[in-house]
């Protein structure tokens, strides 16, 4: 694990930021920025992901849940706000199920893949078909942490752990607030997923912003003002 700070007002909530599959903390940078505005921002990159070193092992979801609460506990983070994006949905929702007293406040981004897009073919097309509507800097930067930062072997071990995972058989086990933020134009968390999710979590909350999967990318401002809200 590696981890990357931005330091924030003191005496008010952290927030924890957890990448999805194949990427890192680079693409949460816009948004955390605008974060920090609000409280110190810690962003996770999981083991074998961006600048943290390969584990040269099977790594499970729950193998990247128990350093998220590790760093959590190290640190002395009281209620932090645990962001995720995609893949870390998955993992921040079963660390809220869990240890429901690591935190009472949740964020879900571009909830992970909708139960009918697990299997590979049809999850690789969700991801090229979000590729065509994200902004090219977006693009690049997870291009970069796909192909050399994370690397095609690791990546493909990784993608049957997020594909066999059930996310919704847990989500109303969830004490935690969480809010549920999704793009109009996300085909992967996208047709009414993102809305069944947080509707499933009995303290749950939607908001739509403009985009496509990679919300806090596309637009930083609101996606952190949202998030911001939801802390208090």
């Amino acid at each position: 694990m590696d981890l990357h700070v931005i330091k924030g007002p003191p005496n008010v909530r952290p927030f924890v930021l957890v990448h999805g599959i194949g990427v890192s903390s680079r693409y949460f940078g816009p948004m955390a920025k605008e974060l920090s505005k609000h409280g110190t921002v810690y962003s996770v990159d999981l083991p074998g992901y961006g600048t943290a070193p390969d584990p040269r092992r099977d790594v499970e979801l729950a193998d990247h849940g128990a350093v998220i609460s590790e760093l959590v506990r190290e640190l002395g983070l009281v209620n932090p706000v645990l962001v995720g994006h995609s893949m870390g949905t998955q993992i921040v929702t079963q660390l809220a199920v869990d240890d429901p007293t690591l935190t009472d406040r949740l964020v879900l981004m571009g909830t992970t893949m909708a139960p009918h897009l697990r299997t590979v073919p049809r999850a690789s097309f969700a991801l090229f078909k979000d590729m065509l509507r994200e902004p090219a800097h977006s693009n690049l930067v997870v291009m970069v942490d796909y192909l050399f930062r994370c690397g095609i072997p690791y990546y493909l071990r990784q993608l049957p752990k997020l594909l066999d995972d059930r996310i919704e058989d847990r989500l109303g086990d969830i004490r935690a607030k969480t809010l549920v933020i999704a793009g109009d134009r996300d085909p992967i968390a996208g047709d009414g997923w993102s809305l069944r999710v947080a509707n499933t979590i009995p303290d749950g909350s939607f908001v739509e912003v403009k985009g496509p999967h990679v919300v806090m990318f596309t637009d930083p401002v609101r996606v952190a003002a949202l998030i911001a809200d939801h802390s208090r």
